[in-house]
């Protein structure tokens, strides 16, 4: 019996099937595999990294030092501040309360400080994961840098064991330190470390020194309101200190009442009775202006000194106490009633020589000279001018003052009227702002804000229109920086503070050196503007800044008479003065050209008393491409140009007075009458042919020539003119 086959087409069909079916297959296999290998190998990976930090975190633990020792252990460091001629300002110092211990501390600023501070303490190993991938999530959410997620513990092995430079290198030794600490004590142990080691501001370390500061009393004694005002410290102890702006204290107090109602189990009955406001206040006598400096300068030092640096230190700054109590007189004398005022004043390679943050710094210790931001004004000006000034413009330019509207935008001027046809200089030294606004748009905005950035502005810059009339909020310390560069002629300005550091015993452990400087602009845009800065001080709006030598600046007045500046400089010194309220309402008659201006004055009379008159530098060395036909003469070679010489003649390139060439043009000849050669033959005036070319139209002759010709005269080959039977003109 045969066998019976199966249709062939069938078989082709199934073997097809299966070859089908296996492509499928092989890349799941594949993907599987890598699947299986990236899993083994993250997973060696992630357990050689726990046995690494386990192992870090064992022997930290076994070389960390006992609790008695870390309670006897004092941080901080005495750091003596010097002048810049080796006198003391002031010595700083950790300030230290009454070692309080678990049992002693109110419990309600425990609440307060975990509440706010690490809401996971009692939960977490030192290193609290999920406000980790929190914070990452969030910075990934929002595209925004990493954020801070420091524990309780991370901040007491910082504060005890290492500094606060922000480097990985000293975030992962935090983290291990504090997985150690977790290791060898308690909560509650490293709970009262901390409470009586952090720094609270003022030089008050611990609760119960913070609390004797603030409140004039133990800590045992706190109340709620006070413990939530010294809870919200730890982020920003300058910031929220109540002796400094009771309004912040009172706002982050509040905040911490919050967290307290959400994660320390603060009643909301009993927090909606709060009155973080009525908090009684110590209060302290004055202290010199000279403490915004040092609040400013002094925690630059974690980046310029080495790592774990402890020991007593002696920091000589560029400070001049005699400019600097010159400025705090000048400030206060000055100011408007009601308002605040600041002051920067930089040598002319960018040392500080004085600074003033406000009026009075106990009442406010808030730097407005180096963290208040505020609307310029027309002190803006400056890199709108710059702008133009690199584009082409020169001061003695035609520009007209009429109304103008740019993308839906009509500026004004302060005074309501028009002027027409005006040139650069004095658009800038009466401010006028139409020229600004078209200066602005001729010049392109966003290069106004590239020059702005290029001399040194830091905060965002707007490239509205509105912005050539100082819309973009600015630091005093940026704006001064920014005049500084042009004092230095168009090169980099660095402000700087601090000289060297020393130890006690006179070993130096750092020294500043000079940042290469860069230029900004080209010399003749500084000279330029220079020219401009100084006309606005002579005639313009700056003349209050005055000070009998030569000083150049810009006064700025913002809308509503709420911001007042003035910025020049004199004698190699730049000093930027500003005026206004921290709430931003108007000041009744302010203006740059007024109290800023005055106070500029009477400050630079005495910084520039024994520095020597200095004149200003605004001969303006144009580059080729900006020279006129005319002026090229005088930076060019003789020989490439027409020119007219002393008898009104115009000579040809390649003649030269006094030579061969000039007897041929206008001189004699022994028959009495000039001629000219053309093509190696002379010919007399009567013979001229008629159809020589005139170099120059007649127009462009009686123009360089002063006047109109001379009846029956003629041109000669070139233009030469020549008179019938006379001398040459």
């Amino acid at each position: 019996m045969a066998r019976r086959r199966a249709p062939r087409s069938r078989t082709r069909t199934h073997k097809a099937a299966v070859r089908s079916a296996d492509v499928p297959r092989s890349k799941k296999s594949l993907a599987w595999l890598w699947l299986r290998r990236l899993t083994i190998w993250g997973g060696a990976l992630a357990l050689l990294g726990a046995i690494g930090v386990g192992t870090s975190v064992y022997f930290a633990a076994r070389a960390m030092p006992s609790y008695s020792a870390l309670m006897s252990s004092e941080n901080g460091q005495t750091i003596l501040v010097r002048a810049r001629d080796g006198s003391e300002i002031v010595s700083l110092g950790p300030s230290y309360g009454q070692w309080l211990t678990a049992d002693e501390i109110p419990q309600v600023m425990k609440d307060a400080m975990v509440s706010v501070e690490d809401r996971r303490f009692y939960s977490h190993f030192g290193i609290d994961v999920l406000g980790i991938a929190r914070a990452i999530f969030v910075s990934v959410r929002d595209d925004t840098g990493p954020r801070a997620t420091s524990t309780i513990t991370q901040q007491l092995a910082r504060n005890v064991f290492l500094n606060s430079n922000r480097t990985m290198d000293r975030k992962l030794r935090e983290a291990v330190l504090a997985m150690a600490l977790e290791w060898n004590f308690s909560k509650e142990q490293i709970l009262e470390l901390y409470l009586n080691k952090v720094y609270f501001g003022g030089g008050a370390y611990g609760v119960d020194s913070a609390s004797r500061k603030f409140f004039s009393h133990s800590a045992r004694e706190l109340s709620l309101e006070e413990a939530a005002i010294i809870a919200g410290l730890v982020k920003a102890p300058s910031r929220y200190s109540p002796t400094a702006d009771i309004d912040a204290a009172v706002g982050r107090a509040n905040v911490v009442i919050g967290q307290m109602v959400r994660y320390g189990g603060l009643d909301p009955a009993r927090a909606s009775t709060v009155d973080v406001s009525a908090v009684n206040l110590r209060q302290e006598l004055g202290q010199n202006s000279i403490r915004y400096f040092t609040d400013w300068v002094l925690p630059q030092l974690d980046l310029l000194l080495p790592n774990d640096t402890f020991e007593p230190i002696e920091v000589w700054t560029t400070i001049d106490v005699g400019m600097q109590a010159a400025a705090t007189t000048a400030i206060q004398s000055n100011v408007p009633d009601g308002a605040q005022g600041a002051l920067v004043s930089l040598d002319r390679d960018g040392a500080i020589l004085a600074m003033v943050g406000g009026t009075d710094y106990i009442s406010s210790n808030y730097n407005r000279a180096t963290t208040s931001v505020r609307q310029p004004g027309s002190a803006w000006k400056l890199f709108v001018y710059l702008s133009a000034l690199e584009a082409g413009y020169t001061p003695s330019s035609g520009v007209r003052d009429i109304p103008v509207t740019i993308d839906g935008w009509s500026p004004r001027n302060s005074n309501g009227s028009f002027s027409g046809e005006i040139d650069v200089r004095t658009a800038f030294a009466y401010s006028v702002n139409t020229v600004a606004a078209q200066l602005g748009n001729e010049v392109g905005f966003s290069n106004v804000a590239s020059m702005a950035r290029r001399f040194g502005i830091t905060t965002p810059i707007s490239t509205y229109p509105a912005m050539v009339l100082g819309s973009s909020e600015v630091r005093v310390i940026d704006m001064t920086r920014a005049f500084a560069a042009v004092s230095a002629r168009g090169q980099s300005v660095e402000p700087y503070g601090i000289l060297r550091v020393t130890t006690p015993d006179g070993e130096e452990i750092y020294r500043h050196e000079q940042s290469r400087a860069y230029t900004l602009v080209p010399d003749y845009v500084a000279a330029g503007i220079t020219d401009l800065l100084q006309t606005t001080v002579n005639t313009g709006t700056g003349r209050a800044a005055q000070i009998g030598r030569p000083v150049a600046g810009k006064t700025g007045t913002t809308s509503d008479n709420k911001d007042g500046w003035f910025l020049g400089f004199s004698s190699g010194i730049t000093t930027g003065v500003w005026m206004g309220r921290d709430d931003n309402s108007r000041v009744p008659g302010l203006s740059g050209g007024a109290a800023p201006a005055r106070a500029f004055a009477a400050y630079m009379r005495y910084a520039v008393r024994d520095r020597p008159v200095e004149e200003f530098d605004t001969d303006l060395q144009l580059p080729d491409w900006q020279l006129e036909p005319d002026d090229e003469f005088y930076y060019g070679e003789p020989g490439n140009y027409f020119y007219i010489d002393e008898q009104g003649n115009l000579i040809e390139p390649g003649s030269s007075p006094g030579g061969r060439d000039q007897e041929y043009f206008g001189i004699e000849g022994e028959s009495g009458t000039p001629y000219y050669p053309l093509e190696g033959n002379s010919v007399d005036t009567m013979g001229l042919p008629p159809d020589a070319p005139q170099a120059a139209s007649d127009d462009f002759l009686e123009q360089a020539t002063g006047g109109a010709l001379p009846s029956g005269s003629r041109r000669g080959p070139n233009g030469v003119t020549v008179q019938r039977g006379g001398d040459a003109p």
